[in-house]
């Protein structure tokens, strides 16, 4: 049997990309592993699904000033020690990983072992850890062209999507919402915490937004408006633990954050969306060139979170509705943004072959 060890941790985004491989890596036959750190949220994510999960010490990558920097290090080196020491055991054909500070020590057992390496990039620039990593791997899959063209060994496959995603109905979201769907539907997010200057911008925009659009508000935990309940089509929920496919699919316009998951969401979707990236004081600014590449590509439209007002907001959604169509034909012309397909086929191609 074939084994592949998964790897990635730190954020959703360094796992959400496994969770999608696995019911397809299970169904061709695959032995799945899992390295990952002993508190991270990959833990959380990967143990109900029945996965070994293989623990290795972790040391934060950091580009600032900290007194962890002098310990952290250390922690890396025996990370790379256990991570050794696991795939020499294991002895899996590839290792697939998506990113965070837990892969480093998993990339650099898996090249002592001689076990091929398939990285995974989100983001239009690569994150640190996988610039550490990348010099090891057989392949770069990237969320974005630009970065496939700009990287040793990248390809250009989009994200792999969770097949759920795509069973949402819309019917089914207007019923959960209490919706009627005479009216255009607005839906903004802004990650499960929430983004509190949409959140203020947003409400102070609606009474100029409801005439002409109904609107679906996931405004993060804690941070319902208890005022909320007098307007008649304004609909506010903390977050979703389920449904967001049916959220999706009753949406005809999104305003959203700018992270590589929700944007490769957006596309395979085709959903005409504002994107509000986080500041570059709030990020490393991999929001802000995400952003940048979907607007370039005519993919979405882009309002700077510095210049959102009320005002500003109300502007932007009624020239996105008024553009609907030429972004969705847009969308149409590009490639999907679910990778799955891709990126199973480049694990597959660079696995050792079975003995």
């Amino acid at each position: 049997m074939r084994r592949i060890v998964l790897t990635g941790g730190g954020t959703a985004g360094h796992v959400t990309a496994n969770l999608a491989l696995i019911p397809h890596l299970r169904a061709t036959g695959w032995d799945i592993q899992y390295i990952g750190s002993a508190n991270g949220m990959e833990r959380e994510l990967i143990e109900p699904l029945g996965i070994p999960y293989h623990v290795v010490a972790v040391g934060k990558l950091r580009r600032y000033i900290d007194v962890k920097n002098l310990s952290d290090p250390f922690r890396v080196i025996q990370g790379v020690g256990q991570a050794c020491s696991i795939i020499g055991k294991l002895r899996p054909h590839v290792v697939f990983s998506k990113g965070g500070f837990v892969s480093v020590p998993v990339v650099y057992g898996a090249k002592l072992n001689r076990v091929p390496v398939v990285l995974h990039e989100s983001d239009l620039t690569p994150g640190l850890a996988n610039k550490l990593c990348a010099p090891f791997a057989k392949a770069v899959c990237t969320t974005f062209p630009e970065t496939a063209r700009a990287i040793r060994r990248g390809v250009y496959t989009g994200t792999p999507l969770r097949d759920e995603l795509f069973a949402g109905n819309r019917e089914r979201g207007l019923a959960r919402f209490s919706l009627d769907g005479k009216k255009p539907v607005l839906m903004i997010t802004g990650g499960s915490s929430g983004a509190q200057a949409i959140n203020a911008a947003l409400r102070q925009a609606l009474p100029r937004l409801l005439p002409d659009f109904d609107v679906l508000h996931l405004c993060g935990k804690g941070n319902l408006d208890p005022d909320g309940d007098k307007y008649a089509h304004y609909r506010q929920v903390e977050y979703l633990s389920e449904g967001m496919n049916d959220a999706f699919a009753c949406a005809d316009l999104l305003i959203s954050r700018a992270g590589s998951n929700t944007l490769c969401e957006i596309l395979a979707l085709k959903k005409p969306s504002l994107l509000i990236p986080y500041p570059k004081g709030a990020s490393r600014g991999d929001q802000i060139e995400n952003a940048a590449s979907f607007e370039k590509r005519g993919l979405a439209h882009v309002l700077d979170q510095s210049q959102m007002t009320a005002d500003s907001l109300v502007k932007c959604v009624r020239d996105l509705s008024a553009h609907k169509d030429e972004l969705r034909a847009r969308m149409d012309e590009e490639p999907s943004g679910n990778g799955l397909e891709k990126v199973m086929e480049i694990i597959t191609a660079n696995a050792k072959p079975e003995k």
